[in-house]
């Protein structure tokens, strides 16, 4: 997965500065009550990518294609569970191995 929350050491906001670099037109923003983010298309070395920032808390994740395809492949649930446990992964990193 391409998603990415950290920068090499030294820098933290040096690979969010380099994404925000080849972005490719305007930002968009959305915002309810709740939450707000800032929607850029970026072009990396490995291709084009959805960036997505969350200004108030300061994550950011990057997402390609295919991941962008595979959240349409979720039911609600998984949306819920996400959001009933903020900054809490769905899997540990156990499980990812």
């Amino acid at each position: 997965m391409t998603a990415a929350h950290a920068a090499p050491a030294g820098d933290p906001g040096a690979e969010l500065r380099g994404l925000l670099a080849g972005r490719d037109g305007e930002p968009l923003t959305l915002g309810n009550e709740f939450a707000e983010v800032r929607i850029s298309k970026v072009r990396t070395r490995n291709g084009v990518r959805l960036l997505i920032e969350a200004p108030k808390s300061g994550q950011w994740v990057t997402l390609d294609p295919l991941e962008l395809e595979a959240l349409t492949w979720q039911s609600a649930s998984t949306f819920s569970a996400m959001v009933g446990r903020p900054f809490v992964p769905l899997f540990s990193e156990e499980d990812e191995r």
